[in-house]
């Protein structure tokens, strides 16, 4: 049995909130969101396996990102046409406000 993906009509506003609140996950997002696809290996160095292993299940819960198995590995996608469908222009809100720097 694989991990859980939520199907798109249960994606709760709530989750993926919660999944976002988090800066290392709104990081894997933004970069699914520029690069597409990617091994999850390689998202965030220096990160302890057991912690990614957290992220990804709640990003993954949440409803934000597919991860399916590519060899001995697992590849992270974003969902982006089901967060769409979900919450229309919400993810595009997301991503902009994550490229405005903070202020001093």
């Amino acid at each position: 049995m694989g991990p859980r993906h939520p199907k798109t009509d249960q994606i709760r506003l709530e989750d993926v909130f919660a999944a976002l609140s988090n800066p290392m996950r709104l990081k894997v997002v933004r970069t699914l969101a520029e690069s597409g696809p990617t091994p999850c290996g390689s998202l965030l160095d220096g990160v302890p396996k057991s912690t990614l292993t957290h992220h990804w299940r709640v990003l993954r819960e949440g409803g934000l990102i597919w991860q399916e198995a590519a060899g001995r590995e697992y590849t992270l996608t974003l969902r982006r046409e089901d967060l769409e469908q979900r919450f229309p222009g919400l993810l595009d809100a997301v991503l902009q406000a994550a490229r405005v720097p903070e202020p001093q």
